[in-house]
């Protein structure tokens, strides 16, 4: 049986610079999700305030390996309100 991955976007945010936001992005992802396999940068932007710039911001877009019984799982905690 070959692999399935999910891919989803997600953004991260920086003062410092957009690689540190895309490290952010993709860091705080891998909290919640496993397996994670390809991130890819698809936007990026600045936030200014008062002319001066005050926020990096990445958009990309990541895939990870998709487990159709720990997804089950994960519904049926939820459902019955237990704790995974």
């Amino acid at each position: 049986m070959s692999n399935i991955y999910k891919v989803i976007e997600i953004i991260g945010s920086s003062k410092k610079s957009w690689e540190e936001a895309a490290c952010n992005a993709v860091e705080s992802a891998a909290e919640s999700l496993e397996e994670i396999r390809v991130a890819e940068v698809k936007e990026l932007d600045i936030r200014v305030e008062k002319g001066k710039v005050v926020e990096y911001r990445a958009k990309l877009s990541l895939s990870f390996k998709y487990d159709k019984k720990r997804v089950l799982e994960d519904r049926s905690s939820i459902l019955t309100g237990r704790k995974r």
